[in-house]
């Protein structure tokens, strides 16, 4: 037995709330079809590739309506794709109801994520092994992986597998590309009549898998306040000393929900949003000048101190620096064929790479610091691209605003100091001991996937709504994924995926940030939001994010 800390301990013991239905048990609850569905987008060709889980009606769960199926199962879970807050305690949920179904049922987790159920490794959970991951963070109760559910091999691996421990539902708690894989394998176990079932649960700490389904993903509330709680005690620090800009660096590459949220919880000086650089078309040189100019304003009133929130993918979205990338990852692909290549100096390599870059990708590709250009020739990811999640974006804004504020300075335009700091904060918010939100929310996903299995029902994601209410006012039910999938390009392939949701610029979160940036840039607004309280009065202990409030309150209000 591992040594546990106090908290640790008390978090063993704490009971998750279940959602409205599900607290009167499976045996108690009932299922409503509603009407037949389609896909966000692409809609004849998702139904031509999903044909035998395509247009599946959406599914509430209540006191009336059919009763479900109460045979014996046996359940695998899958963990899939990077740690999120509370996949523990989905696992924990779908056991208990399990268990509570039928006291014979059995759960089987495979170690390592997909990997795990094509190879065949696994453990069999029982109440003392379980007991000992309730309400705590990470994944570490069987492992996660990256491993995509995807081929023809895989998927009779898989069924072999399924087959060998008389397996009947499949359970696989990740993200977009996890669970448009859980779709994949639906679709192919339905058409091969194995009778096995497979039922998502929506995670990432990123917040882009949400829709009018889906009201939040499941770990962007505890990552987002474990990230205001280390951005408030620098912004404390910050308004103490008064002598140093942070550039902090938030993990997010495709969309900026973290950033955003992070943002309204604390105000910052200035916050970047990725999908508004985009909108905008804006230059790497307009967001440099951007922060400049608040430094220097800040400095004209003795303020030569700030905090800025940058999103890990704010460079893939600079239309300049997006195209430019692009053709570095044509370019050195062809240069890597090349042996000798690898062993010249880097300055050697950027003039060669320079000369076959058009006169404008040259531009901004010479304008960037080396500490920049060596990121971006480092190693590729497995598919040839540059990793751009590894670059050190607020290295590099700093070292541009620095050079501005130089040439500045040269025009008596600027006496301040400028001293910077540099931070990037991502696996800070990935395990931490999830919030009493995700705690109980994951708790509900996890037992209502269980009823979608007692449902009998295949290629569902584990669906709770109305979450700014208290848990007994929480909906239960289940979206078919085919509902969310649309058509995108991926390693120059069209493929099935489901959508991504970005930051809505006409939205109400962003609305409330925009209203307020100038205030928070020249103010000093900080707010400091402190560690997550797990004991406490309700309105301390249970509030979500500020970003699903306003959400909810705008959906409302219409």
């Amino acid at each position: 037995m591992r040594d546990f800390s106090p908290l640790h301990k008390a978090r063993l013991k704490y009971s998750p709330k279940l959602a409205g239905i599900l607290q009167k048990g499976i045996k108690n609850t009932k299922v409503t079809y509603g009407e037949k569905t389609s896909a966000v987008k692409d809609k004849e060709e998702i139904q031509k590739l999903f044909s035998e889980v395509y247009g599946e009606p959406i599914v509430s769960f209540s006191e009336t309506g059919e009763n479900l199926i109460g045979d014996r199962k046996n359940v695998g879970v899958i963990l899939s794709g990077g740690q999120a807050p509370g996949g523990h305690n989905v696992i924990a949920g779908l056991y208990d109801a399990l268990k509570e179904s039928n006291p014979e049922n059995k759960l089987y987790g495979f170690l390592g994520g997909p990997s795990g159920i094509i190879d065949g490794k696994y453990v069999e959970f029982t109440d003392e092994f379980i007991d000992q991951y309730r309400n705590t963070g990470g994944f570490d109760i069987i492992g996660s992986g990256r491993t995509k559910l995807e081929t023809e091999e895989q998927f009779e691996k898989t069924l072999h597998t399924c087959k060998s421990l008389n397996i009947e539902a499949i359970v696989i708690i990740g993200g977009d590309d996890s669970n448009t894989n859980a779709c994949m394998l639906a679709q192919w176990l339905k058409a091969k009549e194995t009778g096995i079932q497979v039922i998502g649960c929506p995670k990432t700490i990123d917040g882009d898998l949400k829709n009018s389904q889906i009201e939040i993903s499941f770990g962007f509330d505890t990552a987002t306040k474990t990230y205001s709680e280390l951005i408030g005690n620098i912004m404390r620090d910050a308004n103490s000393a008064k002598k140093y800009w942070h550039f902090i660096k938030l993990m997010g590459r495709s969309a900026t929900h973290v950033g955003l949220e992070v943002a309204l919880q604390t105000q910052p000086n200035i916050a970047l949003i990725s999908e508004e650089v985009e909108a905008k078309k804006q230059s790497l040189k307009e967001i440099v000048d951007y922060i400049t100019d608040v430094v220097v304003k800040r400095a004209s009133i003795g303020k030569n101190f700030g905090v800025a929130l940058i999103p890990e993918g704010l460079i893939e979205f600079i239309p300049e620096m997006k195209t430019m990338i692009s053709s570095l990852n044509d370019i050195l692909a062809e240069l890597e064929k090349n042996p000798e290549f690898a062993n010249i100096q880097n300055e050697k390599k950027y003039e060669v790479i320079s000369e076959k870059l058009t006169r404008n990708e040259a531009f901004v590709f010479n304008s960037l610091p080396d500490l920049i250009k060596a990121q971006l020739l480092m190693d590729r990811d497995p598919h040839g691209n540059v990793q751009v999640s590894r670059i050190e974006t607020e290295k590099l804004l700093i070292e541009m605003v620095k050079k501005n504020l130089k040439e500045l300075a040269k025009e008596g335009k600027y006496t301040g100091k400028f001293s910077e700091q540099a931070h990037f904060f991502g696996y800070e918010g990935r395990c931490a001991m999830p919030s009493n939100f995700d705690a109980d929310y994951c708790y509900s996903l996890g037992y209502n996937a269980c009823v979608l299995i007692m449902a009998g029902l295949t290629g569902y994601l584990s669906c709770i709504k109305n979450l700014t209410e208290p848990a007994d006012k929480w909906l239960a039910g289940g979206v078919p994924l085919t509902m969310m999938m649309n058509m995108e390009k991926r390693h120059g392939k069209m493929k099935p995926v489901i959508q991504k949701a970005l930051v809505e610029l006409d939205g109400p979160v962003f609305k409330e940030f925009e209203a307020n940036r100038e205030k928070y840039a020249m103010d000093d607004c900080y707010v400091f939001p402190g560690a997550i309280q797990y004991f406490g009065p309700a309105e301390v202990c249970d509030a979500t994010t500020l970003t699903l409030q306003l959400e909810q309150k705008a959906a409302v209000t219409c």
